[in-house]
């Protein structure tokens, strides 16, 4: 990605990609670009949250970052940290609120969706 001043057309926001048969270049307006990230990061939430797999029930132990829990508001794993036989989860709305809560490392915790281990 790259900023760049277009001739005659003001500042421009360039994307340079190089696939096997060549260079490509793709600029825009910096409106345009706010635009199109706008549309790809709705896109990415509705494939996100779309129903797909059943709901997963883990034990709170083995939560990690970007589970996400089951229910009627979004709620995503920031952080798990265990103490002893209490794990301390941090979550994070999908207003972008976050908050703590502790729970026994046994506790069965319902969630919607859960990332690959690699990500």
């Amino acid at each position: 990605m790259v900023a760049e001043r277009g001739a005659g057309q003001g500042l421009r926001v360039g994307i340079r990609l190089s696939p096997p048969a060549g260079e490509l270049v793709w600029s825009c307006t910096p409106a345009a670009a706010r635009e199109l990230a706008a549309v790809l990061l709705r896109a990415a939430e509705e494939t996100e949250n779309a129903p797909g797999e059943r709901p997963v029930t883990v034990e709170a132990g083995e939560l990690r970052r970007g589970d996400v829990r089951d229910g009627d508001r979004s709620m995503t794993v920031e952080s798990a940290r265990t103490d002893g036989s209490t794990v301390h989860v941090t979550w994070k709305s999908g207003a972008g609120r976050s908050w703590s809560q502790a729970y026994a490392t046994g506790t069965a915790i319902t969630l919607k969706r859960r990332l690959s281990e690699g990500r």
